[in-house]
């Protein structure tokens, strides 16, 4: 009993429960497996045997044993060659492979005739299943298959997360079946990389957009773990496709990409299906949605930027074996339509580039009030509700068995439409923003000065920042912009960002202050908030009799705004109300400084 209590101790009130009684104890049970993927396992005295391989699929291994097992498979190779894209901020090597016909040492060395497949793994590090089945897959095709590297070139990145993947532990993901020990979701600094996509404030995003920005990349996958509701699915994908930035290319993910995939997974025994989210993991009956991702995610950046790019999600519930070879499986079906046919894509990207539309909707929510979800069918897992004593509610329990359900899609629709301007500008002094927009890859134009522009500019008097923290920024709630054409003048050092450039809208989307995962609503621009001159009141009831004999029109608001009780009780707010009036008032105060050039 001493034992047990300082193990409560340490590890608090559920961990031990989960190391005493066991994972399996605590999990829903399994649909039984044994697919035709097995096959793809080396036999256990192969000399080039994976370390998951070699432990029967139970262990990941390390980040640096499992970089050493990939120079091996490098330096053994005529057709892989390693380099490090960046560093993290624990300053650990980032190692992308280049499998190519040609062993190309450098993105201008690549033959960029060929398409070219960028994937990593670990971007949430607990979910590693992508590091392993690309490990295998790699050695099977340069060792195997190297005619496949005439017509394709593969980029991989086996952790885009390195530090999360060394926070290892047995105690991490306890939702998901293996490997035994794994990575965490964060990095170092507790900051979630797939958020990170529009702010990029992680060394580890930053290298992988340096990869967008300098390799010739056509396809661009993201593979993951999912949690939430069970169903048969073992491999889901998915990527904007009702909502979508980019139609060319999703066009032909969907007729072509995507049912190609499905069929060979199945030929191996695996169930694709689609990318699915609870809409309420604990009230399955209230069904899915068709999630439209925004730019802070790895898919919904890729449709901004005209980049095709899938997000894989494995089933946390199926075992880690399953779950690799799900991915394996995957792996090759990409690869073998990108090499058949993967100039179509590229065609396809080429023709979302040239889009400049004139209206761009953005920040998608449910309208539950006026659209009905439409009906679908899944292939679910029988579950049961029951009252829980615990929680004092009723929860759901999966009961392992098959069972084809209906269940409602809820779609999202559009909250803002904006108009596409010719150009922003943004001052010198925001070098920060300028900054960011080139590690993005956008267009921007330096230009010198002084000169004056007319633009127009957004005022922002009902702005409220958020009460609590998220990836490490307080965010901020612009409410009801209001519009005001300014003659702004600027320094040399000021930047010109036209929308007529093939990253255009992704300007758009993080320039625009409704924009969801724009730079103004991750929190860049809080100093516009603050007054930073006052007037006193003695100055102030001399100046508002004036005012008000001076000008009726005035007077009859302030005759209005009496009406609010609280409003005529405070003294301060009335004295605030004739200063904000006046033209004595902070002219910038709540103006954010990045206008539009219409």
């Amino acid at each position: 009993m001493k034992k047990l209590f300082l193990t409560f101790l340490i590890y608090g009130l559920f961990y031990p429960f989960c190391s005493l009684l066991g994972q399996e104890a605590i999990l829903p049970p399994q649909i039984p497996w044994d697919g035709k993927s097995k096959q793809f396992i080396r036999a256990a005295d192969d000399k080039m045997l994976t370390p998951v391989e070699r432990s029967d699929f139970k262990k990941t291994m390390p980040y640096e044993q499992s970089i050493e097992w990939l120079e091996g498979l490098a330096e053994a190779s005529d057709y892989l060659t390693m380099h490090s894209i960046g560093k993290s901020s624990q300053n650990r090597e980032i190692w992308m492979l280049v499998a190519s016909s040609n062993a190309a040492v450098s993105s201008e060395d690549i033959d960029a005739s060929k398409p070219t497949v960028l994937f990593h793994a670990g971007i949430h590090s607990g979910e590693i299943d992508g590091k392993d089945a690309g490990m295998m897959y790699l050695r099977d095709v340069v060792q195997k298959n190297p005619a496949l590297l005439e017509k394709i070139n593969m980029l991989f990145i086996p952790v885009i997360n390195p530090d999360g993947h060394e926070m290892i532990s047995g105690h991490n993901r306890v939702n998901q079946r293996g490997p035994d020990e794994m990575g965490w979701r964060t990095n170092a600094r507790n900051l979630n990389l797939n958020r990170d996509f529009a702010k990029i404030e992680t060394p580890d995003l930053r290298a992988l957009l340096g990869v967008f920005n300098t390799w010739p990349v056509d396809l661009y996958i993201d593979f993951h773990v999912t949690d939430g509701v069970d169903y048969q699915y073992d491999i889901t994908f998915g990527y904007n496709v009702r909502n979508t930035y980019s139609p060319n290319m999703v066009g032909w993910m969907e007729a072509e990409l995507t049912p190609t995939v499905y069929k060979h997974l199945e030929k191996f025994d695996h169930i694709p299906g689609p990318l699915l989210l609870a809409l309420d993991g604990r009230n399955p009956d209230a069904g899915v949605f068709d999630w439209t991702a925004s730019q802070r995610f790895s898919n919904g950046y890729g449709d901004a930027r005209h980049l095709p790019s899938i997000l894989v999600e494995n089933h946390s519930l199926k075992n880690y074996r399953q779950r690799v070879l799900g991915t394996y499986v995957f792996l090759q079906g990409v690869m073998n339509k990108m090499a058949k046919d993967g100039l179509a894509l590229r065609a396809a990207v080429e023709r979302d580039k040239a889009l400049r539309p004139e209206k761009l909707p953005m920040n998608w929510q449910w309208d539950f009030q006026n659209r009905k979800p439409e009906v679908i069918k899944i292939l679910g897992v029988d579950y049961e509700m029951y009252d829980s004593p615990i929680s004092g509610t009723k929860e759901v329990r999966w009961l392992g068995k098959e069972k084809n359900l209906e269940w409602p899609l809820h779609y999202q629709e559009a909250v803002y439409v904006v108009s596409r301007p010719n150009a922003y500008w943004i001052p010198l002094e925001r070098s920060d923003i300028i900054e960011k927009l080139r590690v993005h890859g956008i267009d921007i134009e330096e230009r010198e000065g002084p000169l004056e522009v007319e633009l127009t500019m957004y005022r922002m008097p009902d702005a409220k920042l958020a009460t609590s923290s998220f990836e490490g920024r307080v965010r901020l709630d612009p409410g009801k912009l209001h519009e005001e054409t300014r003659q702004v003048k600027f320094a040399t050092g000021a930047v010109r960002v036209p929308t007529d450039q093939p990253l255009g809208t992704l300007a758009m989307l993080l320039l625009e202050p409704y924009g969801e995962d724009s730079f103004l609503q991750w929190g860049y621009f809080h100093e516009i908030l603050q007054r930073t001159e006052y007037i006193e009141g003695y100055v102030v009831e001399p100046l508002a009799k004036k005012m008000l004999e001076r000008d009726p029109d005035l007077k009859k608001r302030f005759e209005e705004a009496l009406k609010d009780e609280a409003f005529a009780k405070s003294a301060d707010a009335r004295l605030r109300w004739f200063y904000e009036q006046s033209p004595y008032y902070d002219p910038y105060h709540k103006l954010y400084p990045i206008g539009r050039e219409e």
